[in-house]
């Protein structure tokens, strides 16, 4: 019980070092994983539903060498894609985000550095020293989401290009 008190005590004394700005980057992350970890739960649950309908309508045509079937078959590869590759912009858009918010603790950091120099004629390094945390501490959370989040959207990535490559392999156009 106390090893858990300790640990979200130490949490909030990182959260409040870094500032107001760190609480939007832990905001960011944790919708980031969110939309990351349910991208992971649909290819490992319902993609296989998605894909085996597919091929289940592809399969019931009785001809697939017009027109109208290659039609029906690029209709098919694209519904399924839009399922695969839904939330993907929208986590490539919050990875680019996370350095953004960084950087923007660093200037917030930054001018409260500058308060304190103006204040104190700048030779009171130990006030000097709050600044300088809420300016490096956000710019090194955003760096670790980003980067962490840049793994998240590699994998997806690839296991999406693969999965819909599949789906386009299994819809033959042969008969």
């Amino acid at each position: 019980m106390y090893a858990l008190f300790d640990a979200w005590q130490g949490v909030r004394d990182f959260m409040d070092q870094g500032g107001v700005v760190l609480y939007a980057i832990a905001i960011l992350i944790f919708v980031m994983w969110t939309f990351i970890f349910e991208r992971i739960w649909y290819f490992k649950t319902a993609l296989n539903r998605d894909l085996d309908s597919a091929l289940a309508t592809w399969e019931a045509r009785g001809e697939r060498k017009s027109k109208r079937a290659h039609q029906v078959r690029e209709a098919l590869i694209s519904r399924v894609s839009e399922q695969i590759d839904q939330f993907m912009p929208l986590i490539k858009t919050m990875v680019t985000l996370a350095p953004l918010f960084g950087l923007l603790g660093t200037v917030t950091g930054m001018i409260s550095v500058f308060e304190i120099m103006a204040i104190t004629g700048g030779g009171d390094a130990k006030s000097m020293s709050a600044g300088v945390s809420k300016a490096t501490i956000p710019t090194m959370s955003g760096m670790v989401a980003a980067i962490s989040g840049v793994f998240g959207y590699t994998y997806l990535e690839r296991v999406s290009n693969r999965e819909k490559q599949l789906l386009e392999d299994h819809l033959t156009m042969d008969h």
